[in-house]
């Protein structure tokens, strides 16, 4: 147990789609198609879900600023919630509960974004399974995935056109917002001053700071690629009623 939560972590280092990382994914997939069936549930029983996942969502978040705490770890360059995936794994739970539609809108669109990157390419360095780093990362990126889903696909939220601007316009605001407080602290939240030190999708991208154009591209391309589904749906229903 003590190797669990060790900061000195001697046992096997994080390993990228290796059996652990693969079946981490698959769990989240059979979750998420799990979840599903509460589409048959009444609304008193998809809201214990609603706070089940809210509940796991913000110990798991807590967890991780605790743990570092306890090995005098924690400092402000690296743990303020200041990436877009930390603030949004705090709003997700109040979100879930109240079944915020704004929030909804973030999560939807920078929250799937970013969890299904920090998925496949988590940034725990040599913390492999079956340390707490492993799961902990695992654990609140998934459930952040599977929060938007769940909000979309069983109580039948969805975004608009001009969600997606308005994400999109807030987003860049704040990115603006984290590079003058990366440059006053030193930090690098959103990795909009320098390139992480890891394994990321951003290492075949050029160097800084043409990179940021880049990351614009793939989030616009990202963001479409979320809409998309909506928009087949709703040029079906506006073909089906033409016919009709």
């Amino acid at each position: 147990m003590g190797n669990f939560f060790a900061h000195d972590y001697h046992g096997l280092p994080f390993q990228f789609f290796g059996i652990a990382h693969i079946t981490a994914l698959s769990i989240l997939i059979l979750l998420n198609l799990f979840l599903l069936r509460d589409r048959k549930k009444d609304a008193r029983a998809r809201k214990k879900t609603h706070w089940m996942i809210a509940i796991i969502l913000w110990i798991d978040e807590a967890a991780w600023h605790i743990w570092n705490i306890a090995f005098g770890t924690w400092n402000i360059q690296e743990h303020l919630p200041l990436h877009v995936c930390s603030i949004l794994i705090w709003l997700a739970g109040y979100m879930l509960i109240k079944k915020d539609k704004r929030i909804y809108e973030f999560v939807y669109f920078i929250g799937i974004s970013g969890a299904l990157q920090a998925l496949f390419t988590p940034d725990i360095g040599i913390y492999g399974f079956p340390h707490f780093r492993f799961f902990q990362t695992l654990i609140s990126h998934g459930l952040l995935l599977t929060s938007a889903v769940y909000l979309t696909a069983v109580e039948g939220l969805r975004p608009t056109w001009k969600s997606m601007l308005r994400v999109m316009v807030i987003l860049n605001i704040y990115m603006a917002g984290v590079f003058g407080i990366n440059s006053a602290i030193g930090s690098n939240y959103l990795f909009v001053n320098r390139k992480p030190p890891g394994p990321t999708l951003l290492d075949v991208l050029p160097e800084w700071p043409v990179y940021l154009l880049f990351m614009e591209m793939i989030g616009l391309v990202m963001f479409l690629l979320l809409y998309l589904p909506f928009i087949i749906k709703d040029w079906k229903g506006v073909k089906k009623s033409l016919n009709g």
